[in-house]
């Protein structure tokens, strides 16, 4: 039987900032709305609490139910990293199943509160498609992550619908600043993705998991890897075009630097663990330092 720690391990914090960061930028970037005329009421810190919830809800479903299929298919058998609840037999499948579900379910309920409040009931059909992008990963009968479209699931959803529907939700429209940052906290979060698929490529290769990584192979998974970070400062750039205060998150370079040096350097296996949390801490402070600096430029 699982301990709480190994239940907290399994529900992999280090991912968390993937959930944080694209909602302190939608939120930004919903108050900056407000410097523009028929904004003056933009920005809601109830609703941004709300698409918080939904968000850490649905980044700890997914990892429970990655957890789950990839156990019950056995990929798990060989890999470094956290623990694998299903994989290491510490729980039973079908608990680590529920508790996914539970977590899509405490989803489910904050985002049908979020866009009942909002006016935005379109967005529950985002939604529906989080959560079945969420299962589908590595759970089904033909998931995904398995064909090398992990990364851009994780683009789109905690990058493009998490920063996007954030903004909306409290604005009732979106900008360039938005966008920009919706494109720049997705690269951030594929990037995330990446690190803990180039940790474990060799594993994946040879359990037949065809992960992104494993499709570019490792050089050309690091050279990606260092063009996403690289995309989510340009992105910073543009959206400061719009709202000056925004380039706020520049402050966060610093932090990118000994991750993106680690993985160029070619760190592998556990020596990328250690990257996999510099990089979730530089996704964090740079969603708070640009969700920071969209709100002030709003004032």
């Amino acid at each position: 039987m699982a301990t709480l720690a190994q239940w907290i391990d399994g529900a992999r914090p280090r991912t968390l900032p993937a959930a944080v960061a694209p909602v302190a930028v939608g939120t930004g970037a919903a108050f900056a709305l407000r410097e523009e005329a028929g904004h003056g009421d933009a920005g809601h810190l109830g609703f941004a609490l709300l698409a918080l919830v939904v968000a850490l809800a649905l980044q700890v479903g997914v990892n429970y139910a990655n957890d789950y299929s990839d156990g019950i298919r056995g990929t798990d058998e060989e890999r470094v990293g956290p623990v694998r609840l299903v994989g290491q037999r510490l729980a039973a499948p079908g608990t680590v199943k529920r508790a996914a579900f539970t977590c899509f379910g405490v989803a489910g309920v904050a985002g049908v509160l979020l866009c009942l409040l909002s006016g935005t009931w379109w967005l529950l059909l985002a939604g529906v498609a989080a959560v079945w992008a969420a299962w589908n990963y590595t759970g089904g009968k033909n998931p995904y992550g398995y064909r090398g479209l992990g990364e851009v699931a994780v683009f789109v959803f905690f990058g493009l619908v998490a920063v996007l529907g954030t903004q909306f939700t409290q604005a009732g429209a979106i900008d360039l600043a938005g966008l920009a940052g919706a494109v720049g906290i997705g690269a951030v979060a594929a990037a995330l993705n990446l690190t803990n698929n180039l940790r474990d490529i060799d594993g994946d290769a040879a359990s037949g998991k065809v992960t992104l990584a494993v499709r570019l192979g490792a050089p050309r998974t690091r050279r990606l890897y260092a063009g996403l970070i690289a995309l989510a400062f340009v992105m910073v750039l543009a959206s400061g075009l719009v709202h000056t205060p925004a380039v706020l998150g520049l402050l966060a370079l610093p932090l990118a630097v000994a991750p993106v040096r680690s993985v160029l350097e070619r760190a592998r296996g556990r020596s990328l663990i250690g990257v996999l949390g510099q990089t979730g801490r530089l996704q964090l402070a740079l969603g708070l330092l640009w969700g920071l600096g969209l709100w002030w430029a709003g004032r």
